[in-house]
């Protein structure tokens, strides 16, 4: 079976990221004797300045670990809405959606406090060992990838006229980076090294230390300017400038929590996913809605089935996944519920929007999503991917046809970063870092980093699970992944891609559960090259919403027989390049050998796995 790499095998640690330099910094902590949890830390804070139009440090990351001596959790960095973010307040600005981007758009930062978290709790070293990696690159510089330079050249007129403090740093000198021109962000640098300095003379011990920089996070220099700049009205998607609604006290009361995982079994595997505050539980739902038996992997029937249930799933997760009310994620996942919805999918494809009713629960849906569902107008505008503000549908290269035009609002496409460690006394984490990005908000000048943009995932209106809700997070598309084998932990993955995630990832899976395996371990590989695809059938979850019935994408290599049975059972098939969908991450462990693998996803040219 051809593939563009080898699956990476060894026995000390195995790291496998978005970004070759985070995988060989959080290598380079395994190296010096840390695990698994420090060595993610330092990944994640590097992601943040080799990625920064992918994530950044007031952005979001929910994480799945699996200590080698504790039970799976999940550690959620999702931020809530503040305080001040209620409908009532949105629409009295004459808004109808939260705007894609603007001081507006941003919820209470996660990410910080859930590396710390994750550090204080998991980890072995201190605060400075593990940032000293992210603080040297954004010091001293790293080589930009071509897609930095290339979202700086969409919002350059913005950043010119409106979000000069951005230009600062990402338009020096007026011109953005070329590609493999050194990128340095000494605001953000210096931040860090003040956060650390300041930390360590709060407190001798190295748990003591963190604390203090939660706290410096939440009440010090960074919530301080984060919460000053939030009250600065800045333009944003709307057309219009805003102020957001993020204060002091929001940032003060906030802190990262830890939860029990949603899981499902299928076929000797149980999979771990974050709650229905996230998407998570799509991944889930779609393994469910599967026969017992399954037409051969790749044919054309097996590709019409996952999309037909992913089309069931999605819907479930527009009616009755949220943090504003309860998911009934019991009923959702159970027998009975999904064979009864296993039944709608025919042999022709879809074009409706048809949650379910579990337990007997009607199903409640936005006013712009039960337009489209009904057929009374709504998303389904020829050529329109919606996409503009928030995350792609295809990864790398051009927008796809019919992304809006950028213009000085801000209207451009973010995306997200992943990573994944597993070492040699066997724990796993899985981490999906997103929001905060460059094009997202303003940069703030005494920081070098913006505020995120999550609040636009939120419903402006009342009575819905993801309506907007002060002290509710917004339903995130952000979803790592962990799978068991007999309840012990042995993989862990994860892909960015916004709404695209748990469909990438549900065929990631079943390729590693169908296809075999390559030198008596998973064929990550393998999986991560097969061709993928995706649907959009569904509102989108960023500004402006858009929905595209019937919408199917997929890779060239899936082969024109394929294709052509697709466009034959009335799917809208659009033939991507080859190599265009899904950004995957795995690393896994054989728990009889202690055999650990990775692998990493070549789409993109910046996804790399490293280990021994």
């Amino acid at each position: 079976m051809f593939t563009t790499r080898p699956t990476l095998h060894g026995t000390f640690g195995m790291v496998s990221s978005t970004h070759w330099l985070a995988s060989q910094s959080a290598m380079a902590v395994l190296e010096d004797g840390g695990n698994a949890h420090d060595a993610a830390v330092a990944a994640g804070f590097v992601l943040h300045v080799v990625e920064p139009h992918l994530n950044g440090p007031a952005g979001e990351v929910p994480i799945i670990l699996a200590p080698a001596d504790g039970p799976v959790r999940v550690l959620c960095g999702q931020g809530p809405a503040p305080a001040g973010a209620s409908v009532a307040h949105y629409t009295s600005l004459g808004l109808e959606l939260v705007p894609g981007t603007g001081p507006l758009a941003a919820a209470v930062p996660g990410a910080f406090d859930a590396w710390m978290l994750l550090l204080r709790d998991h980890g072995t070293k201190r605060l400075a060992e593990v940032l000293r990696y992210a603080v040297g690159y954004a010091e001293h510089g790293h080589p930009a990838v071509e897609r930095i330079g290339e979202t700086v050249e969409t919002v350059r007129e913005l950043f010119e006229t409106e979000w000069t403090s951005s230009a600062e740093i990402y338009l020096p000198g007026g011109r953005s980076v070329a590609p493999g021109g050194r990128l340095r962000n000494r605001p953000l640098a210096a931040t860090w090294r003040r956060l650390i300095a300041e930390a360590e003379a709060a407190a001798p011990g190295r748990e003591a230390q963190i604390d203090a920089a939660r706290r410096i996070w939440r009440e010090g220099f960074i919530g301080e300017a984060l919460a000053d700049f939030a009250a600065r009205p800045a333009m944003d998607t709307s057309g219009e400038p805003h102020a957001g609604t993020l204060t002091g006290d929001d940032l003060a009361t906030f802190a990262a929590t830890y939860e029990a995982p949603v899981t499902h079994d299928w076929n000797g595997w149980t999979v771990a996913k974050a709650g229905g505050w996230s998407q998570g539980p799509v991944f889930l739902q779609q393994l469910a809605l599967l026969p017992e038996e399954l037409p051969p992997y790749g044919s054309p029937e097996y590709l019409h089935l996952l999309i037909e249930g992913g089309k069931l799933a999605m819907a479930d997760r527009e009616a009755w996944y949220g943090d504003a009310a309860e998911v009934p994620l019991d009923a959702l996942l159970g027998d009975g519920y999904n064979a009864a919805r296993r039944s709608l999918i025919g042999e022709r494809a879809s074009y409706e929007l048809r949650p379910g009713s579990p337990g007997g629960r009607r199903p409640r849906l936005s006013k712009r999503a039960l337009a489209a569902a009904t057929g009374r107008g709504g998303f389904d505008a020829p050529g329109i991917s919606g996409r503009g503000a928030g995350e792609p549908t295809v990864a790398g290269g051009a927008p796809p046809a019919g992304v809006p035009e950028v213009d000085r609002r801000g209207a451009t496409r973010g995306d997200t970063c992943h990573l994944d460690v597993v070492d040699r006394w066997g724990n796993l984490v899985s981490a999906t870092p997103s929001g905060g990005w460059l094009q997202s908000n303003p940069v703030v000048p005494a920081l070098g980093f913006p505020l995120g943009t999550r609040l636009q995932m939120a419903w402006l209106e009342e009575g819905l699970p993801n309506s907007l809700t002060p002290g509710r997070r917004p339903r995130t598309t952000l979803t790592p992944s962990l799978a068991l084998r007999g309840g012990v932990p042995v993989m862990a993955f994860g892909t960015p891609g916004g709404d695209q995630q748990d469909q990438w990832q549900v065929h990631f899976f079943l390729a590693v559960a169908l296809r075999g395996a390559v030198r008596g371990g998973l064929d990550l590989q393998g999986a991560i090259d097969a061709p993928n695809w995706h649907q959009d059938s569904f509102p989108s979850s960023f500004y402006p919403r858009a929905m595209l019935p019937g919408s199917v994408t997929v890779e060239s290599r899936i082969g024109a027989g394929a294709i052509d049975e697709l466009r034959r059972r009335g799917h809208r098939v659009t033939v991507g390049d080859a190599w265009s969908e899904g950004r995957l991450c795995a690393v896994a462990r054989d728990p009889e050998s202690g055999v650990l693998s990775a692998a990493a996803n070549p789409r993109g040219m910046q996804g790399y796995a490293v280990g021994r």
